[in-house]
């Protein structure tokens, strides 16, 4: 029985945003590449594209050998835990295309494992290829040679290698996963290409042809750019956020719950006040903050204040960063809550779906709600540095997201008061983490 490695990748340019993906499958044994295959597919987030570039790689290895058995090797923890069923599929848009993915081979014939990003180049390289090509309105083609490439500047007929009748099954085959995965999510960029036109590179060949197309094929690589990760850096400049947790209040050294529900809205201590004025401080000194937004709660509003008035600048109010609104538990100590409702705490504390006694939100709907925070700041952030001043859940939710960590993560972090992160998120839809936790260490 023949084993193949299928590794692939997906990527959105805004998460949501233009996406596409891309997936290579290799022979276990020596390396050799089979099959390559790409598509652009219109606005999806990361984990759309992440999952149809597998469905898009099992597919291709099953035009090779359906009775192979498959490797799946993917940067994606998400995708590779669901579909090892370590991790349940919540999401509406992922769990169609888990259930494809799932019915490609028997599932004794795949396994799954999680690698580096770094280990994961091929693929990311495919899905930069065709979101490029989305970009400038053109299917994803494989990479050509160099004499390919002149004769169609030329305007002379492409040349296309003598390929056998399983390498043309091959890409027919793949020709139908793109239009099929188009169809699924209604984000195809139009009709599907024909067999032998983009949908996948040239697979199964033969003899002398192989070998000159392996030569060409490397020396086009070798001469062009580098993409994806094994590029330089071309992604603009991203949107960062610096996350400030506002400072101290009456009930933040008792560790109370306090949140956005109740009649009581706290305003900082005379500690909070210094903090905010420290870090107001090491903000200004820094001098690379431009904007500044708020969540609407008067601990919040009061720290922004500080730093806008050293800064010279405005502070905008942006509902979707106010903290959890924890119902009952207003203003309870966790043993408090943990004595008068323990069931509802160990609720909460199991699943992210789990509201607070009477009424208050779960972990899941603040995430909805600051995802569309997130999103509406970073569309008009491009290139500039804004502080966020939020509390202890919305900033903890936003760094977890940009992690792609588990919800169960956010009871793994701890984050002090007026202490200060950063996400910086890239057109690629990717992010990068500093934590900080501590003006004094502020680098951004």
């Amino acid at each position: 029985m023949r084993t193949f490695v299928v590794e692939a990748d997906g990527g959105s340019r805004g998460n949501p945003g233009p996406a596409g993906y891309g997936a290579v499958v290799l022979d276990a044994t020596t390396g050799e590449t089979l099959a390559e295959t790409a598509e652009y597919i219109g606005v999806a987030t990361n984990n759309v594209a992440e999952y149809k570039g597998l469905v898009a790689g099992l597919k291709a290895a099953l035009a090779l050998d359906p009775t192979a058995s498959v490797r799946v090797r993917m940067d994606s923890k998400l995708v590779v835990e669901q579909m090892s069923g370590r991790w349940k599929i919540k999401h509406p848009d992922m769990k169609p295309l888990a259930a494809e993915a799932g019915r490609v081979f028997p599932r004794s014939s795949v396994s799954y494992e999680w690698i580096p990003r770094e280990r994961n180049k091929h693929a990311d390289r495919l899905a930069n290829e065709a979101m490029d090509a989305g970009r400038q309105g053109r299917q994803w083609e494989p990479s050509r040679s160099r004499a390919e490439q002149a004769t169609r500047d030329e305007g002379a007929a492409r040349v296309v290698g003598d390929a056998t009748a399983g390498a043309a099954r091959a890409r027919a085959a793949l020709s139908r996963t793109a239009a099929s995965t188009a169809a699924l999510s209604g984000t195809g960029t139009g009709p599907a290409v024909p067999a032998g036109t983009g949908t996948a590179a040239t697979a199964g060949r033969s003899g002398a042809t192989a070998l000159r197309e392996e030569r060409d094929t490397t020396a086009a690589r070798a001469a062009a750019p580098a993409r994806g990760w094994a590029a330089p850096a071309d992604l603009g400049a991203p949107a960062t956020f610096v996350l400030l947790r506002h400072g101290e209040t009456a009930l933040t050294p008792e560790k109370r719950f306090s949140g956005s529900g109740g009649a009581h809205d706290p305003e900082l201590s005379p500690v909070g006040r210094r903090q905010a004025d420290a870090v107001a401080a090491a903000l200004a000194a820094r001098g690379t903050v431009q904007e500044i937004v708020s969540s609407p709660l008067r601990r919040c509003r009061e720290t922004a204040e500080a730093v806008a008035t050293r800064l010279n600048l405005d502070v905008r109010i942006e509902e979707g960063l106010r903290e959890t609104d924890f119902g009952a538990w207003e203003g309870l100590t966790f043993a408090e809550v943990q004595e008068r409702y323990g069931a509802d705490l160990d609720a909460w504390l199991s699943s992210p779906k789990a509201a607070p006694t009477g009424g208050g939100e779960s972990f899941a709907t603040v995430a909805r709600r600051v995802s569309a925070a997130r999103d509406r700041l970073v569309a008009r952030s491009s290139g500039r540095t804004v502080l966020v001043v939020s509390h202890v859940t919305p900033i903890k939710t936003l760094v977890r997201l940009a992690l792609g960590a588990p919800p169960e993560s956010v009871f793994r972090m701890e984050l002090a008061a007026a202490s200060l992160s950063a996400v910086s998120y890239y057109t690629d839809g990717n992010a990068s983490v500093r934590l900080f936790n501590d003006t004094a260490h502020l680098r951004t």
